[in-house]
């Protein structure tokens, strides 16, 4: 029995692509860059419960609001272990 093995339908188109055959490797980030991905994933999580909420969807925004908090909590650890600007 042969098994074609074919392209996604779908390919990612941002540096945040998954983890499919065939993307592209994803750079080690710096601890700063972690740090700010860290952040903005927060902000983005909030903004996610504050459009939820505005839509009545209140599961949905309490769900996204509080995974915000998980974000910042790993990215203030990871500011520990930075070594300071000059």
């Amino acid at each position: 029995m042969c098994i074609a093995i074919a392209r996604p339908a779908v390919a990612p188109q941002d540096p945040a692509a998954v983890a499919v055959p065939g993307s592209p490797a994803v750079p080690n980030l710096t601890p700063r860059a972690l740090h700010a991905r860290l952040l903005d994933n927060a902000a983005a999580r909030r903004r996610r419960g504050l459009e939820r909420r505005q839509a009545r969807r209140a599961e949905d925004a309490a769900y996204w609001i509080s995974a915000a908090p998980a974000a910042v909590r790993k990215a203030c650890e990871l500011r520990h272990r930075l070594a300071p600007l000059p």
